[in-house]
């Protein structure tokens, strides 16, 4: 499961996120909604672990994030796929060449990359533009694009920043009806937006930002909240799973500082991986 507990976010002076606490279990679908300037991109940071947290935690399947050595940290984010909001497709790279990329990355055979790419260019109506660069593209074929990308390794989880701005409504139910897909066969999503459309369109669990502090979370549209589900669910993403280094949570204990050491004071350590 992914938690949040009591935690927090600044820049400089300016405190983006206050005190915020939730969990995710593996399998739901989750809006994350608010006005702009509310904390959601921030959110969306912290959860990949391209920000530290200011105070409290974010742990997967029980692992803090702030504890994570970076190569398994490469390990979760490659098992974690990401909609950026201002999409960050490869500007010399053509539709196809931009949704294998992260296969290359990896690694992965040339033969299983054009069956996996074609797979998902043909669901998400992007054969004809496969020659074409982001440039040439529409706003909906970037954001198929960008889904796409995303998706191309069959993530745990899917994180998506406003994936339906600066497009049309056709376009949008389109963009959701593809998360649905993609939540239907059994991958967690979760998705900031501010689409009032796209959250009653979904009417699925909303998680409400204002002014960096959870002020919802229940289940129904952007406006409509109805008790949360308690549909039984698995407990783990089990993320980490195979991780070269044999990640483990370890408590172990050792002398402290010299000065508490004095006093027979010990401190307890909690350490990650082999």
């Amino acid at each position: 499961m992914l938690v949040l507990k009591n935690v927090s976010k600044s820049f400089g002076r300016s405190t983006v996120l206050r005190d915020v606490s939730f969990r995710i279990d593996p399998g739901e679908f989750v809006c994350i909604t608010g006005p702009s300037g509310a904390g959601k991109s921030t959110l969306i940071r912290l959860l990949t672990g391209a920000e530290p947290v200011s105070g409290g935690g974010v742990s997967i399947d029980g692992v803090d994030l702030r504890l994570v050595p970076p190569p398994v940290l490469q390990i979760f984010r490659r098992r974690v796929g990401i909609v950026f909001q201002d999409r960050k497709l490869l500007g010399d790279r053509t539709v196809r060449e931009n949704i294998s990329f992260p296969l290359e990355v990896c690694g992965v055979p040339d033969a299983i990359i054009a069956q996996r790419v074609s797979e998902l260019m043909r669901a998400m109506d992007l054969l004809k533009a496969g020659a074409m660069y982001p440039r040439e593209l529409s706003g909906g074929e970037q954001a198929r694009t960008a889904i796409a990308r995303a998706v191309v390794h069959k993530p745990m989880i899917l994180l998506a920043d406003e994936p339906t701005g600066n497009i049309d409504p056709d376009q949008s139910a389109g963009i959701m009806r593809l998360f649905a897909d993609i939540h239907r066969k059994g991958t967690t999503v979760i998705v900031a937006t501010h689409d009032a459309g796209l959250v009653d369109a979904l009417r699925t669990r909303v998680i409400r930002l204002e002014e960096g502090r959870v002020v919802r979370d229940s289940f129904g549209g952007y406006g409509l909240a109805k008790g949360k589900d308690e549909e039984d669910r698995p407990k783990q993403h089990r993320i980490f799973q195979d991780a070269p280094v044999g990640l483990v949570a370890k408590e172990t204990w050792k002398d402290a500082e010299p000065d508490a050491r004095r006093q027979g004071k010990k401190i307890k350590v909690t350490a990650i991986g082999g």
